[in-house]
């Protein structure tokens, strides 16, 4: 028997976890609420076991085996004919801004957008839609798809929205496009200075590029969604991620409202997706959770702060050992102190909260990495996180193993980035770039996300730029950095049990095993077997969420 099926002996040493042979029909005797049958199912457990069948019971799996094993033994009322068609775990986004992407439904999509004058077109369709909104908001613009890779300027903003705030965030957040209006309700003038942050000035004038923290000058003005604002955008995320079969996500800085809101929600049945809540460092956040302790249900993990310790590659933000290769002297910045990170690292440490820090260049990964390896002293089972980890000098490698330090990392940063980062970085620097293998290989395991919406929400985008190294149209032959690339097995594992694992949830979720929820997907071809270039075109035919279906296509 081939090891998709493995024999009853080889099931006992399993934990039980396969059935004895019974009847190809629905003859057992004992309860379940849900029998899943005829299937390709990756379990994704310790040794990548596939199976055809599970049963499901008050919303976890209970039993996993052959299709004559488990309808053998157990009696349903509701059953799923797989018809052959393959099943993984719910997926897991490790790295996501699922309540910001609810809101930037209702904002311009600025995404793939391939000059500014199509920004502007896509910007003022928006207003003709939303014609009472106070501020105009659009995301997603990204210079470097653009013929002239330049950033743009506020005078078309200013000749068409003299009198309404306009706001355009680039698509790694890092920087935006702001018009005289909202500068000047923000009090930004061309003396303005902060640290973390740049108010773009050429010539004595503002251009309207505001550079992370300058940002937070003008969308803090923003007047707050309401209520009931908050909710659609959380129902929308989430209709839209279930059809593309996340079950759970890691939404990536969250203040307490919103958290409270999330919670409030999944009580009263409006929200079921689960959430992976990384907490804000504001006073407020770290009052509240750091006297009260982390904060646990089924839909809902709050035990982990989210900190920024630089910005974006592709905005000139990350900060680098050396000079950028194409901006004489300039080193990108930190987003604080030495010192700050310093002490949010030892309250980190003495509250019992994991720290997941956004850290992009070598020279930012490279404070950080030290800076909880002082804290950590070794190894350790804290699972604090770096997010992105994107550009790692060779001299820090050893760290994330050292320290048991998880690399939080997002594989379609690779491929949109891939055009362009050469250029930031240089023909050496570049080498030591997104090093997914490498980093895996550090602790054994590496989760995987998107940072939707910088990213698609899709998880099989994730898969592609994973294990191909390409883009959409299949470019670079070969593969980007290729000995990077992670195996279709390891991807899978980064998008569910790995991804599990990195949020404490291992042994609840992130693969198909009694004892874990009943939350898996059923798709359209099997990822393991699939020619690459077909990866990208998956459609998730249903997905379940403690056994019941959430979505169907």
């Amino acid at each position: 028997m081939t090891k998709s099926l493995r024999t009853l002996t080889a099931a006992i040493l399993l934990g039980g976890a396969f059935l004895g042979s019974c009847t190809g029909t629905q003859t057992g005797s004992e309860a379940a609420d849900l029998i899943v049958y005829n299937g390709n199912v990756y379990t994704v457990n310790d040794n990548f076991d596939k199976a055809e069948a599970f049963a499901v019971k008050d919303g976890k799996i209970i039993a996993v085996g052959t299709t004559d094993e488990i309808r053998g033994k157990y009696k349903a009322s509701e059953e799923l004919n797989a018809e052959g068609k393959t099943i993984y775990p719910g997926l897991i986004d490790a790295h996501a801004h699922f309540y910001r992407y609810g809101l930037s439904l209702v904002s311009a999509d600025l995404v793939d957008t391939e000059s500014f004058k199509e920004v502007v077109q896509k910007v003022t369709e928006q207003r003709e839609k939303y014609p009472n909104t106070e501020w105009i908001t659009g995301r997603g613009w990204d210079q470097n798809d653009w013929a002239v890779k330049e950033f743009p300027t506020k005078d078309t903003l200013d000749l068409l929205f003299p009198d309404t705030p306009v706001i355009l965030t680039r698509i790694d957040g890092h920087a935006a496009l702001a018009n005289q209006k909202a500068l000047d309700l923000a009090g930004i003038t061309p003396q303005t200075k902060m640290v973390g942050g740049l108010v773009e000035v050429e010539n004595g004038k503002m251009t309207g590029i505001l550079v992370d923290n300058a940002i937070d000058l003008v969308s803090n003005k923003i007047p707050a969604p309401t209520d009931a604002e908050n909710r659609e955008a959380f129902k929308n995320a989430e209709a839209n991620t279930f059809a593309v079969g996340l079950t759970t996500v890691d939404d990536a800085g969250l203040d307490k409202a919103t958290v409270d809101l999330i919670d409030d929600m999944h009580q009263k049945g409006e929200l079921q997706m689960r959430v992976y809540a990384m907490l804000n460092p504001t006073k407020e956040n770290q009052d509240h959770y750091f006297k009260n302790g982390p904060y646990k249900t089924d839909r809902l993990n709050v035990r982990s702060f989210k900190i920024y310790s630089d910005g974006a590659l592709g905005s000139r933000g990350a900060s680098l050992l050396k000079p950028y290769t194409d901006k004489h002297n300039h080193y990108g910045f930190l987003l604080a102190s030495e010192q700050e990170f310093r002490d949010l690292a030892k309250l980190m440490n003495e509250h019992g909260f994991q720290m997941n820090t956004h850290a992009i260049g070598d020279s930012a990964n490279r404070l950080l990495l030290d800076i909880y390896g002082n804290v950590l002293g070794g190894k350790n089972n804290k699972r604090w996180r770096i997010e992105h980890s994107q550009i790692i000098n060779p001299a820090d490698m050893a760290k994330f193993g050292k320290y048991s330090i998880v690399p939080s990392v997002q594989p379609t940063h690779a491929t949109s980035d891939m055009y362009w980062a050469g250029e930031r970085l240089g023909n050496e620097r570049i080498r030591h770039a997104y090093p997914f293998k490498e980093l895996l290989q550090q602790n054994g395991y590496i989760p995987l996300g998107t940072d939707f919406p910088v990213e698609s929400i899709n998880p099989f985008f994730t898969f592609h730029a994973a294990v191909a190294r390409q883009d959409a149209k299949n470019w670079p032959e070969g593969g980007f950095q290729i000995e990077n690339a992670l195996s279709r097995e390891e991807a899978l594992r980064g998008m569910t049990i790995w991804a599990a694992k990195s949020n404490f949830e291992e042994e609840e979720k992130g693969s198909i095993e009694p004892g874990k929820f009943a939350d898996f997907i059923l798709v359209d071809r099997d990822l393991m077997t699939v020619e690459l270039d077909k990866v990208r075109d998956t459609q998730v035919l249903s997905t379940y969420l403690n056994g019941k279906q959430v979505y169907k296509k």
